[in-house]
């Protein structure tokens, strides 16, 4: 079964209809998201004109059977607190969101999916 947790990016870019990650969502059975990614989605739709059409857009993918929220835990912040730690003294921080983004994988079993480089800095993060 192939479960990926998509990073802000790849929704955004799905949403725009690039091809390519369209076609990859597609082969997947279970696509998670993490609750920070939500929350970067809806500041991202509240500064925009088409507010309520990219909102409703939204909470149909939402509503998806093959779509799994993923809530912020204490095990969750354990997760952050270790891929912090790590990035700190190896020299290669990363935004803050990405890294609860990661965590949320890692907690979760998922694969990440991203166009962000700096996610490969995260070790045993798993890839799609």
């Amino acid at each position: 079964m192939k479960r990926v947790l998509i990073d802000t990016n790849i929704y955004i870019e799905a949403m725009f209809g690039n091809p390519e990650i369209v076609q990859k969502l597609q082969k997947v059975d279970m696509i998670g998201l993490s609750a920070i990614s939500i929350g970067e989605l809806l500041a991202g739709f509240k500064i925009r004109e088409k507010q309520s059409e990219q909102v409703s857009q939204f909470e149909e993918f939402l509503d998806s059977p093959r779509v799994e929220l993923c809530s912020v835990t204490y095990s969750t912040a354990d997760f952050y607190s270790e891929i912090y730690l790590k990035l700190r003294k190896a020299g290669t921080p990363i935004p803050t969101n990405d890294i609860w983004i990661a965590a949320t994988a890692l907690e979760h079993g998922f694969r990440i999916f991203t166009i962000d480089k700096h996610f490969q800095n995260i070790v045993g993060l798993a890839f799609y």
